[in-house]
């Protein structure tokens, strides 16, 4: 059980109806993955003082957009929570629209801050900034999108996207002082400082990806 205060019908609901539908995505945005955020998200709402059953939706509805295109998917999920009627069992109207305003804002390249103590929230779930878990996701969605990719051009691919997202001067904001995400943070932003140290960790994590499930690695370069 994730949390005492979680409704028993509610996570129900949720288990049986809306996480099946990750398994679909690609392994960066899977069942594993939505499990993750909703435990992280919960966790965060207890610390907070916020409502756990509400970020407990949030963060189960997060990625759902994937369904169609990933630009806009933040979006879509939002608008996905806010159609589904079955969600008015446990959440008012007005519960809602945060809700829904939460998962619009999610997304680490939003261009606002999150509207609520919510979006805060699941933004900072949704971050996963394990060194180790950032690196391996990362490469798991290059070799999901980009299958016909050389071992060179997923590593140019990987580095530009970590420098991108994840550096100095990266577009990731955390929202939440003092999250177990700020040391993590600074240990990611030291490997991209040093590409020659991210370089063996990539090529691991890249055999492990290509390899595990007896699949034929991508060319080489």
């Amino acid at each position: 059980m994730i949390d005492r205060n979680v409704s028993l019908d509610l996570m129900e609901f949720v288990e049986q109806q809306i996480l099946p539908r990750y398994n679909q995505f690609d392994k960066a945005h899977n069942l594993s993955h939505a499990q993750q955020v909703i435990r992280e998200s919960v966790q965060l709402a207890r610390a907070v003082g916020a409502d756990v059953n509400m970020s407990y939706a949030i963060a189960a509805y997060h990625d759902l957009g994937l369904e169609g295109p990933r630009a806009i998917h933040h979006l879509t999920s939002g608008k996905i929570l806010a159609a589904d009627i079955r969600l008015r069992k446990w959440f008012s109207p007005a519960q809602l629209q945060v809700m829904r305003e939460a998962v619009e804002d999610h997304r680490a390249s939003a261009s606002h801050a999150p509207r609520s103590i919510y979006g805060k929230i699941v933004a900072e779930a949704d971050r996963e900034l394990t060194p180790e878990t950032v690196i391996r996701r990362t490469i798991q969605y290059g070799l999901n999108h980009y299958p016909d990719k050389s071992r060179e051009e997923h590593w140019n691919r990987f580095i530009e996207h970590m420098d991108a997202k994840y550096s100095i001067h990266g577009y990731i904001k955390l929202w939440l002082p003092g999250s177990s995400n700020s040391k993590k943070l600074d240990q990611l932003r030291e490997l991209i400082a040093h590409p020659q140290q991210m370089r063996p960790i990539f090529e691991r994590i890249y055999d492990e990806e290509t390899t595990d499930d007896g699949s034929t690695p991508p060319k080489a370069p």
